[in-house]
């Protein structure tokens, strides 16, 4: 795995310092009820995605952190083995009102990820990098599923989605040397070999929902 290297000592904090977070649809940081949504996503490493995502319009916040397992098991240290059932996410906080959880797939699926790799993204390898949607209530199970039949239906891949539509159960960031990785760090060799790109394809594929920064 091209991944950088953490000290112990960032590690023993990252394992101190985990927060989980309950998300609740129709509420979020900052804005009324109504204004805020969360979706929770995971497609590989979260230093991509998170940039991704952080890069449409309408989206408020982006966390790196892990999903699927136990809170205690919820620090780079054991994800990064594994062994556990947690999966490098993002938490995605948005404004429906600018961008839908629909579109939120159609990135996640066209352009964040390759949503046909088993227990794996590019280099890295193992359950800690799958594809999985973590649900939030009826109306995002309902639109994973629709966008996944639609996907297949017109045979985008060619082969078939390997994604995990679940409920969500909980989020836990993961430290702050893993947030806005991609910015701080934009000649890191990971990220010049594998994010980078998929910035150029999003702004080539939808330049529609892109900031303009």
């Amino acid at each position: 795995m091209m991944r950088a290297h953490l000290s112990r000592g960032l590690i023993l904090a990252a394992a101190l310092s985990v927060v989980p977070f309950a998300a609740a649809r129709g509420e979020g940081p900052g804005g009324e009820a109504g204004t805020r949504e969360v979706a929770v996503l995971a497609g590989g490493c979260f230093w991509g995605m998170e940039a991704i995502f952080d890069r449409l319009d309408g989206v408020v916040d982006v966390v790196s952190g892990f999903a699927g397992g136990s809170s205690w098991k919820a620090h780079y240290a054991l994800v990064s083995l594994g062994i556990t059932d947690h999966a490098e996410s993002v938490r995605i906080t948005y404004d429906p009102r600018r961008i839908t959880f629909r579109q939120l797939l159609d990135v996640y699926f066209l352009v964040a990820h390759d949503p046909t790799q088993f227990n794996r993204q590019g280099p890295d390898q193992g359950r800690q990098y799958r594809s999985s949607i973590f649900y939030l209530g009826e109306d995002q199970r309902a639109a994973a599923v629709a966008s996944v039949e639609q996907l297949e239906g017109d045979q985008v891949f060619g082969r078939p989605i390997v994604t995990t539509i679940v409920p969500f159960a909980g989020f836990y960031p993961a430290g702050p040397e893993h947030q806005d990785f991609l910015d701080r760090h934009p000649t890191h060799a990971y990220i010049v070999a594998n994010d980078l790109p998929k910035l150029e394809e999003l702004k080539a594929r939808f330049p529609d929902l892109v900031k303009r920064r």
